[in-house]
């Protein structure tokens, strides 16, 4: 069992809640939605031995501070990455790799634009992108995005937090559903998911993203969004071929935005490679940053 040890940093202004593993080269490990730290404990226990993994709850999360307790549009990648420089600054880090997934992934991206030379690599499963575009609202996947149409409803909130069944219910859903290569990947933790998101501000806490995504989400699906420079960080991403949020042949203009990219299938896994493969997962993970510079 590998020990991992909790602390809170001040970072950017804001109290954040980070969990730490391991000892070696230094990597950031970014949750994305509906999660927090304890999303990476799997990968954390097969790294640890190689590693010093640092896995931050991001502002609104977990056990970090909300400092919006009520709907906002102030919680975008922009502000997220200027948190993670905040952190790896007050942790002494000149330089880390961050693994990363869905919104962390987009964090890690405006990471990588804002501050390239803090990072040795970027490792991403699978990732929101500028290329996805239009197919994001195509008819076949309405029936999978609604829940971002949800989340800026000032009620939502008060909805799934009604009462324990009913955040259970709904954080499970996209925990089993999304999870196409293993179903039940997360049963084993779902209680403590609930727990989580019932902490008064972590719902609300979460929703803020896509309140915060809203203008990004309608200018992607207009066919508007802007044309930015291609990231140079070397970048490696592993994108599950069973995810039904986002459909493998969506990898196809990732090269636009990742101008040093590794691409490659991640087989019979959904949106959580990282629980639902966690043993190739962390062997994916170790064998890119074996190969990019400290």
């Amino acid at each position: 069992m590998v020990e991992i040890r909790h602390e809170t940093v001040t970072a950017n202004g804001v109290q954040l809640h980070v969990a730490r593993a391991g000892a070696g080269r230094p990597l950031v490990l970014l949750h994305g939605w509906p999660e927090f730290w304890l999303t990476w404990e799997p990968v954390m226990a097969r790294l640890a031995d190689r590693f010093s993994l640092i896995a931050p709850d991001l502002r609104g999360f977990g056990a970090s501070e909300k400092p919006d307790p009520g709907p906002s549009d102030r919680a975008g990648p922009e502000v997220h990455a200027a948190d993670l420089v905040g952190l790896l600054d007050a942790l002494g880090l000149e330089r880390v790799g961050v693994v990363a997934h869905d919104v962390g992934a987009s964090v890690g991206q405006a990471l990588g634009r804002a501050n390239p030379e803090r990072l040795t690599g970027l490792f991403f499963f699978d990732c929101p992108y500028p290329g996805i575009g239009p197919r994001l609202a195509r008819p076949e996947m309405l029936a999978e995005i609604w829940y971002q149409s949800f989340h800026l409803k000032p009620f939502a909130a008060g909805v799934v937090g009604a009462s324990r069944e009913s955040c259970r219910a709904y954080i499970g859903h996209f925990l089993s559903h999304w999870a196409g290569g293993n179903p039940s990947a997360f049963d084993d933790v779902l209680d403590a998911f609930t727990d989580n998101f019932l902490v008064p501000g972590n719902l609300q806490g979460g929703f803020n993203w896509y309140l915060s995504q809203q203008a990004e989400r309608l200018a992607m699906v207009r066919g508007e969004a802007p044309a930015l420079p291609p990231i140079g960080v070397p970048t490696c991403i592993r994108w599950g071929t069973r995810d039904p949020l986002f459909p493998y042949e969506w990898t196809d203009r990732l090269g636009e935005t990742f101008s040093d990219l590794d691409l490659a299938p991640f087989e019979e896994t959904g949106h959580f490679p990282h629980r639902e493969r966690p043993d190739q997962a962390a062997e994916a993970i170790a064998a890119f940053f074996a190969r990019v510079r400290a």
